[in-house]
């Protein structure tokens, strides 16, 4: 599945500049950016389970937010890129 993962910490103190850090990270590990604070993330269930476990560990919900969408199938029809970013087909060829 598809989905989208987007967002917002709190970076007013230190802590907050760690924790979108971390955030980032955490993210980074499974998708790709697409924006600043959103990424798209090609996961079975058990990878989102896992994944969305991980981002909450890092984030304090009383400061920051976090959301995740899911896409639904066909993904190809609910998606339209203008400009110069085009991200990375999951399902393709990777070629270095």
């Amino acid at each position: 599945m598809l989905i989208i993962i987007t967002y917002d910490v709190s970076t007013i103190s230190a802590a907050g500049r760690k924790r979108l850090r971390r955030v980032a990270k955490v993210c980074e590990s499974i998708g790709q950016r697409v924006q600043h604070s959103v990424f798209e993330c090609k996961v079975d269930q058990m990878q989102l389970e896992i994944l969305e476990r991980r981002l909450l560990d890092e984030i304090d919900e009383k400061e920051d937010s976090l959301r995740l969408y899911r896409l639904t199938e066909p993904v190809d029809l609910h998606i339209k890129e203008y400009g110069k970013f085009r991200a990375i087909d999951f399902e393709g060829v990777l070629v270095i």
